[in-house]
C-alpha cells in the first residue's frame, strides 16, 4: 500500500530507542527523510546507524536534544530545516513522568512532568506549524497513552499531563484543518519497551513480586495475551501520518490489544 509520504521529511521525538526508534525506522521504510533526536547521544548514533544499515539509501539526520529545553527544540527545528527543508511530519514523543501516587508527586515532579510531556509537544508543534501552513500539508502525531481512556494506578502525574496533551491536540486539530494539517494522538497500551519495564518494576515493588511476574500479569489482562511490539505501534503512527489518513484528525486512537474496556 502506497502511503503517499515518500520524500516527506519526518521528525520523530525521542527516537534513539523504543517507540521513537521503531517509528523512525518505519518512516525510513516508507521513503521519508527522517530526522532523529534524543538526549542520549550514544543511543542516537546507534539508532541512526541501525536505520541506515537496515534501509540502504535512507536519508537520516540525528541531533542531540533535551526536550525540556526550549532553546534546544528551536535549534533542532532549525537544524532539520537547514538539512532537509521543511518538516512535513512531526511525531511528538518524550517518554513519560516517573510513576507514583499523589503523595509521591512533589511540585518538582509535577513541573518536570509538565515540561517533559506537555510543553515538549507544544514547543515542537509551535516550531513546525508555520511551514506546514505555508505548504498546505502537514501531519502531527502525538505519542500519548491509553490513560486517555482509563487512568492507570500509580501514574498520577502521567495521567494528568497526558490529558492536557490530548486537549491541546483536539483543539488544535480544528484550528489547522483548513491548512491541510491533521493532528492526532496515539495511545499505546503496554508495549515491550524500556518504559514498560520501568513501570512494571514500580508496580512489582509495591506488590513485592518479581518484574517477570508483573509483566505476566499485565499480559494476562490483554485480550490478545501479550504486550504490543514497538513496530506494531509504529505502523499505526505512520498510517496516521500518511496521505491516506487525510480526513482523520482530532482523534485519540488507543492501540492496546483490546485492554481498555471503555467505548
Amino acid at each position: 500500500m502506497d502511503l503517499g509520504i515518500a520524500g516527506k521529511v519526518a521528525l520523530v521525538g525521542a527516537s534513539g530507542h523504543g517507540l521513537g526508534l521503531a517509528t523512525a525506522e518505519r518512516f525510513a521504510l516508507e521513503g521519508c527523510r527522517v530526522a532523529l533526536c534524543d538526549l542520549d547521544e550514544a543511543s542516537l548514533k546507534a539508532a541512526q546507524s541501525r536505520i541506515e544499515s537496515t534501509e540502504p539509501g535512507a536519508e537520516t539526520g540525528a541531533w542531540r536534544v533535551d526536550l525540556t529545553d526550549p532553546e534546544d527544540i528551536n535549534a533542532l527545528i532549525a537544524n532539520v530545516e537547514r538539512e532537509f527543508g521543511g518538516i512535513d511530519i512531526l511525531v511528538t514523543n518524550s517518554g513519560g513522568p516517573k510513576p507514583g501516587q499523589f503523595d509521591d508527586a512533589t511540585d518538582e515532579l509535577w513541573v518536570k512532568g509538565y515540561e517533559l510531556t506537555f510543553l515538549s509537544a507544544v514547543r515542537l508543534i509551535r516550531g513546525v506549524l508555520p511551514g506546514m501552513k505555508e505548504r498546505g500539508w502537514g501531519r502531527i502525531v502525538n505519542f500519548n497513552s491509553r490513560t486517555l481512556r482509563e487512568p492507570i494506578a500509580n501514574l498520577m502525574v502521567s495521567n494528568a499531563v497526558r490529558l492536557a496533551v490530548a486537549g491541546m491536540a483536539k483543539t488544535l486539530a480544528s484550528e489547522v484543518a483548513s491548512y491541510g494539517i491533521t493532528v492526532n494522538n496515539l495511545g499505546p497500551g503496554p508495549t515491550s519497551t524500556d518504559r514498560a519495564i520501568e513501570l512494571a518494576a514500580a508496580r512489582a515493588a509495591r506488590k513485592e513480586i518479581s518484574v517477570e511476574e508483573e509483566l505476566a500479569n499485565t499480559a494476562a489482562q490483554i485480550p490478545r495475551g501479550r504486550l504490543a511490539t514497538p513496530e506494531e505501534q509504529a505502523a499505526v503512527a505512520v498510517f496516521l501520518a500518511s496521505d491516506l489518513a487525510g480526513h482523520l484528525t482530532g482523534e485519540s486512537l488507543i492501540v492496546d490489544g483490546g485492554q481498555s474496556r471503555s467505548l
